[in-house]
């Protein structure tokens, strides 16, 4: 996920993250797979204490393979809207450098000035910028949209990691069911299960993209908690419990 850039002699090593896009989507199906499973789970133990734990089992089970896939479709959308929105603006940008040249030109020189540079350097620049169409528009994109050239794989990749992230984080809530006699004793095996792993992805989460790590861990682990004790406190009070 990280990587580490060789200094020259004498310089420190520089430590960025790379790979952001498969961590981004990786959070994105942990989190939720680790929480709404655990508050679905935790809903209905409330709502069927007397019972066995085979409805908890049964709905968990529905909820993370349609959360799977309405995660990955999401995810899949998100990339496809990504990539068309990208191809619209360079289209767009395009077609402004050989409309209007003395407008993008002027723009090129306005960003320049603002990135720090003198007058004279900034024509300068703007002239030899300005030269190659192709690295014109780049520039534009760049810099005045803010735009980075999407991977156009990016959408199944998207799809693919984000559910595969749901299910797995989904099944860690679910899994102390399987073990126990009733929706109670699953319950609270499962809020013990579900809140360590909650500290130590929020920990992880949180070091990887240089947060503080523990105020990381307990954040997450307080959204996961509270989630499932509304759901809990809900059907009970529906049912009366």
């Amino acid at each position: 996920m990280s990587e580490t850039t060789a200094p020259a002699p004498g310089l420190h090593p520089e430590y960025h993250l790379s790979s952001s896009a498969l961590l981004q989507n990786v959070v994105i199906g942990l989190s939720d797979g680790l929480t709404v499973p655990f508050a679905l789970a935790a809903g209905l133990s409330g709502a069927v204490a007397a019972t066995g734990s085979g409805l908890v089992i049964t709905a968990g089970l529905a909820e993370i393979v349609a959360g799977s896939i309405a995660m990955g479709l999401g995810g899949y959308l998100a990339g496809r809207t990504e990539v068309e929105h990208y191809a619209a603006e360079l289209a767009r940008e395009r077609r402004e450098v050989q409309e209007v040249p003395h407008i993008e030109r002027a723009e090129v020189a306005e960003l320049l000035a603002e990135m720090g540079l003198s007058p004279e350097t900034a024509a300068r620049a703007t002239a030899e910028l300005t030269a190659d169409p192709e690295q014109w528009v780049k520039f534009m994109m760049k810099y005045e949209l803010g735009l980075e050239t999407p991977d156009p794989q990016q959408a199944p990749k998207s799809a693919f990691t984000i559910s595969l992230a749901y299910a797995v984080g989904g099944l860690v809530p679910l899994s102390a069911y399987f073990f126990t006699d009733t929706p109670a004793q699953g319950l609270a095996w499962s809020a013990g299960i579900t809140l360590v792993c909650l500290l130590f992805f929020g920990f992880f989460k949180a070091r990887l993209t240089g947060q503080p790590a523990v105020a990381g861990a307990v954040r997450m682990a307080v959204v996961g908690a509270l989630a499932a004790a509304a759901a809990f406190g809900v059907a009970r009070a529906v049912t009366g419990g």
